[in-house]
């Protein structure tokens, strides 16, 4: 069951956040999970120590809250089923790290009191919406059912801006059960202040490209004992990553083989594509030969940490 933590009727959008370092919120689940593409469990123990700077809602985040109301109201008109936005953060009664702060709340025949979450996602995504939801939101949801004690959600989504699609989901005690052992795992962290390690996520190297930006000229360390370890799975890694790249590129090829000249082909229920691409792109090397001055006016430099391993002189 959950208790009401803190009113959101006329709360800032900074009172906001500071709340939320409170507990995990149904949208830090994927990350606890580590199956979130845009950040890292490190980044959200930072965020939840208070050791990041306050973030702004970024383009889609925004949108995603101007609709949500148009989503709730077309989801009643489409099924008959009354929504009830709720204006409070709530808290977990067994687990008070974990949180919710819900999109609404609905009555349903047979089930009961069950959770609404509105979403909006770019037509690219139509895919992950065709007979399931992504995996995220089905964490997020499967996570307010654990503060709440719901029996039931329902997730609605607006994709592309022209279609409307919806789905009932009900309680998952397995999972739910996972995600309080990982989320009570995680909160140990940030209580205890010791980061949780690193994963092999993309969010996770972001973070490390972030926040290690620039080397110290000619600085030189010996690693710790376990990274002989770490250097052993790099290798397989590698070696196994090279057979895979192999036998892929020789499906292509074959493939391309049978193509020959045609664009399009089809096997299996797939469409594959070969087509002819134009492209234009600029002569670096002969503008910077024969107008030097214009090519460093208009030339930005960037940097990056080059990562290699090789064998010690």
């Amino acid at each position: 069951m959950a208790v009401v933590l803190a009113s959101t009727e006329n709360m800032s959008y900074e009172d906001w956040l500071e709340h939320r370092k409170l507990g995990i919120g149904g949208s830090d689940a994927s990350v606890v999970c580590g199956i979130n593409k845009y950040k890292s469990p490190v980044e959200l123990w930072l965020d939840k120590t208070g050791q990041l700077p306050p973030q702004e809602a970024g383009e889609a985040a925004y949108w995603g809250t101007q609709l949500e109301s148009i989503v709730r109201d077309e989801f009643t008109k489409r099924t008959g089923i009354e929504v009830t936005k709720p204006t409070v953060i709530l808290q977990s009664e067994d687990h008070p790290f974990m949180l919710a702060n819900l999109d609404g709340i609905c009555e349903v025949p047979d089930v009961g009191t069950c959770i609404f979450e509105a979403k909006t996602a770019s037509a690219y995504k139509a895919g992950g919406w065709e007979d399931t939801i992504p995996d995220e939101y089905q964490l997020q949801i499967q996570h307010y059912m654990a503060v709440t004690g719901y029996a039931g959600a329902y997730i609605a989504v607006l994709i592309g801006g022209n279609t409307f699609r919806w789905k009932f989901v009900e309680r998952d005690e397995e999972l739910i059960s996972m995600l309080i052992e990982l989320e009570s795992a995680f909160w140990n962290h940030v209580r205890d202040c010791t980061p949780p390690p690193l994963d092999g996520s993309e969010a996770a190297a972001k973070f490390l490209a972030e926040r290690f930006p620039s080397s110290k000229p000619q600085s030189q360390i010996v690693l710790p004992d376990t990274a002989a370890d770490l250097l052993a799975q790099y290798d397989e890694a590698c070696e196994q990553l090279e057979a895979v790249t192999e036998r892929k590129q020789k499906a292509e090829n074959l493939l391309k083989e049978m193509m020959g000249e045609n664009e399009v082909g089809t096997a299996g229920g797939r469409i594959i594509t070969w087509k002819s691409v134009a492209q234009e792109r600029l002569d670096s090397k002969t503008l910077k030969a024969e107008h030097p001055a214009l090519c460093k006016k208009y030339t930005n430099k960037t940097s990056y940490r080059r990562f290699t391993i090789k064998a010690a002189s």
